[in-house]
């Protein structure tokens, strides 16, 4: 079964999930770090595990909501990953 990932502080974003996510759209390390409001030392060190990093809470909540607003979609389950969003349906 794969579930979401819940908003807020609890997340658990890879760094594996933030690499993937990152080339989904396209970006650099210092892209993310623009768009996460963070430095791209951050992003690198994030990115440097398969696991959770072990950053600052909010850094880690930077990250995940940029590439969130980017069209990643972030899935957890028995293998965590990325996907891109799925485009709303027009009505």
């Amino acid at each position: 079964m794969v579930e979401k990932l819940s908003r807020g502080r609890n997340r658990k974003v890879t760094g594996a999930q933030i690499r993937a996510g990152r080339a989904i759209v396209r970006w650099s390390a210092e892209e993310l770090a623009e768009q996460a409001q963070i430095g791209v030392m951050t992003v690198r060190r994030a990115e440097a595990t398969d696991e959770v990093p072990n950053l600052i809470p909010n850094n880690l909540d930077a990250i995940h909501r940029a590439l969130e607003e980017a069209g990643v979609e972030f899935i957890d389950g028995e293998l965590p990953g990325v996907r891109p969003k799925k485009p709303k349906a027009k009505r």
